[in-house]
């Protein structure tokens, strides 16, 4: 990360977009969008880090694993332009979180209400499978994401590496020396791990090999969503 940390939301976005830390996925990243699929050889690809996107204010964080080489990685925004995304955005639009149900690029209107999606790395990763030390380096971004976001409440974590990433995230939150948590809380489906500074909430990812098959199913989504809202509503009189 800079020497200078970023001071507001918008500057993190802007100097994420600027990482070279990973040389496996700054060639990976950058190759297919050299190279683009055929049904989007005439689009021009983002091939750079994707920042964080939607409400400065959120309440609820969404967590995923990292951008699809010809989804967020073509489209420069989180979970847009793929199958994964399509699922997700319907899901947040029938809980009232989103502005339309659909994600196509930029620029499309879409608005988040009181959500913010991240990502565990923020680079596509060839065979979408980033490594261990992909993470940990990429770590640095979101726990300042986590230390600007005024208001968060619960992070949803789209999948165990996005669950593991959000453990080490709060340990890190924690301060120099803090314990790992004992005994460590287990990912699964509606599985949540309360704790500071905020809970984790899990989810199956909305990718197609759980969509396509029936271990993630609209209503199961939108049962994990319905439950962070409960999460992230202040207590009355707060």
């Amino acid at each position: 990360m800079e020497v200078e940390p970023p001071k507001t939301i918008g500057g993190l976005d802007r100097a994420v977009t600027s990482c070279r830390r990973c040389p496996r996925l700054v060639a990976w990243r950058e190759q297919v969008a050299r190279e683009r699929r055929a049904a989007f050889a005439d689009e021009r690809y983002w091939g750079r880090p994707i920042p964080g996107f939607g409400d400065e204010h959120a309440r609820i964080l969404l967590m995923g694993l990292a951008p699809a080489a010809h989804g967020a990685n073509r489209t420069g925004r989180m979970f847009t332009g793929d199958r994964s995304g399509d699922f997700l955005y319907a899901a947040l639009w029938r809980a009232g979180l989103a502005t339309q149900p659909e994600a196509v690029r930029r620029g499309d209107g879409l608005e988040l209400r009181g959500v913010r999606i991240t990502a565990a790395v923020r680079c596509a990763p060839p065979a979408n499978k980033p490594t261990p030390a992909e993470r940990d380096e990429c770590m640095p971004w979101t726990v300042r994401e986590l230390e600007l976001l005024p208001t968060p409440a619960v992070v949803v974590c789209l999948g165990a590496f996005a669950w593991d990433a959000a453990l080490r995230l709060r340990r890190a939150l924690a301060g120099a020396g803090a314990p790992a948590e004992r005994p460590r809380p287990r990912f699964g489906h509606g599985a949540e791990a309360p704790g500071e500074p905020w809970p984790l909430l899990g989810c199956f990812h909305p990718s197609q090999q759980n969509t396509f098959t029936g271990k993630l199913t609209p209503e199961m989504l939108d049962g994990v969503l319905a439950r962070a809202v409960e999460i992230a509503e202040p207590a009355p009189g707060a």
